[in-house]
């Protein structure tokens, strides 16, 4: 006996059915086709094929086995739930349905979610752009993109955020490495090669150019009242760079002015060793994470904040307190030395005063009479007093010791020699 597996042969022309039959080999080995017209024909085909009466004796309850095995696994198969299952899922994978089509699905329901939340938010941030009512130290009004950038930098709409900071940082990327202006100059001067050649040849081989014929009957211009919104957009997108640089100037905010001075320290000694592309990259990432970082530690931030500003605080209270302690001393000390010189200045000023008045003084004295006691008189003799001019004062003699030399000599000029 040779146990070969059974194969598939020929599908029978008396099959009432239409299914193929197995073929076996016999002991003998010639092949013989096994067919029935009933289905229990074909259960005995199959279980003669696979097990030969020659071979073994099969008893009845062997064979009531199998058929009942075959039975469960019809009544399974005919079984509605199985039908239900197996329609399930051939009908999921038609084309027509929408469960195997793309928008379907967890993922798909969450892209879309996504795409919802992303393009509110950024009508969101499109709809800030209003006058906000604070003004500056001045009383000047603010402009809606003070509105519009708080509300970009705050991070209150994350998702359009973060697509803003990626924008900005690719548009540096590719103004760095990208050589956008030739690729312009290059679309440039082929569309304008192709307008050109087209127009020539046509009016070479059609008689009339090609490119002339997709003109339009009138050209495309700007709305004056787009231009206009445009222009007073540019107008507000300037002022608020102009009115915040005065602000930080001006001290507005002193912690904005400190945060100024320590950006334009470090660019001043980063661009000596760094391009100018990779000062912009991190001026953007600080601009774009700094609120973000402020933003997801604020108490540990603030906490450290108020520590720092106690501690200036206390010192700059002592450091004041002490100041004004040796500004009190040197006060004092500087007083008490005022005195003292002064002091002596009018001590010096007093003596040299008395020296200058002392011949004066003593020679008034002794010229000046004295005046008499109540019965005493002085003692006054003829040298005491003055000669009295005996003439008429001498004509052209102007000076006293002239005068003075004529009275001695009796009035008489002194002779010529």
């Amino acid at each position: 006996m040779t146990d070969a597996p059974p194969q598939l042969g020929e599908i029978s022309n008396s099959s009432e059915f239409k299914i193929p039959t197995l073929q076996s080999t016999n002991m003998n080995g010639n092949t013989s086709v096994q067919g029935s017209g009933s289905v229990q024909d074909f259960k005995d085909s199959v279980y003669n094929s696979r097990y030969p009466k020659s071979s073994c004796d099969l008893d009845q309850n062997s064979l009531t086995y199998i058929i009942d095995a075959q039975s469960a696994a019809d009544t399974v198969q005919n079984h509605p739930a199985t039908q239900s299952m197996k329609d399930t899922i051939v009908s999921s994978f038609e084309p027509g349905n929408p469960v195997c089509s793309p928008s379907a699905g967890p993922v798909a329901d969450k892209v879309k979610d996504q795409h919802a939340k992303t393009t509110s938010e950024f009508r969101n941030l499109a709809d800030s752009r209003a006058t906000p009512e604070k003004s500056t130290a001045t009383g000047q009004p603010l402009t809606h993109y003070h509105s519009f950038f708080y509300n970009l930098l705050s991070w209150e709409n994350p998702r359009a955020t973060t697509l803003a900071f990626l924008s900005v940082v690719l548009f540096i990327f590719a103004a760095r490495y990208l050589p956008a202006l030739r690729w312009a100059f290059k679309v440039l001067y082929i569309t304008l090669g192709v307008t050109a050649a087209a127009e020539i040849a046509g009016k070479l081989v059609l008689a009339r150019g090609l490119a002339s014929s997709f003109r339009p009957k009138k050209y495309y211009t700007i709305p004056r009242e787009a231009l206009e919104s445009s222009l007073e957009d540019v107008e507000q997108l300037i002022n608020f760079f102009v009115i915040e640089f005065q602000r930080v100037l001006f001290a507005e905010k002193v912690t904005h002015t400190v945060v100024g001075f320590v950006a334009a320290l470090l660019s001043y000694w980063l661009i000596k060793f760094v391009p100018l592309w990779g000062l912009s990259l991190i001026s953007v990432s600080c601009v774009f994470l700094g609120p973000l970082i402020y933003k997801n530690n604020k108490e540990f931030i603030d906490e450290h904040l108020q520590n720092a500003s106690d501690v200036i605080n206390t010192q700059a209270n002592q450091v004041k307190d002490l100041a004004g302690h040796h500004t009190a001393r040197a006060s004092e000390t500087v007083k008490s030395y005022a005195g003292d010189y002064s002091a002596k200045a009018q001590e010096y000023i007093g003596s040299a005063r008395g020296r200058q008045t002392s011949p004066t003084s003593s020679k008034s004295t002794s010229n000046a009479p004295m005046k008499s006691e109540p019965g005493s008189g002085p003692d006054y003799s003829p040298s005491d007093f003055p000669h009295a001019p005996k003439q008429e004062p001498t004509a052209g003699v102007t000076s006293h010791q002239e005068q003075y030399e004529n009275s001695r000599f009796g009035g008489q000029a002194v002779p010529a020699s």
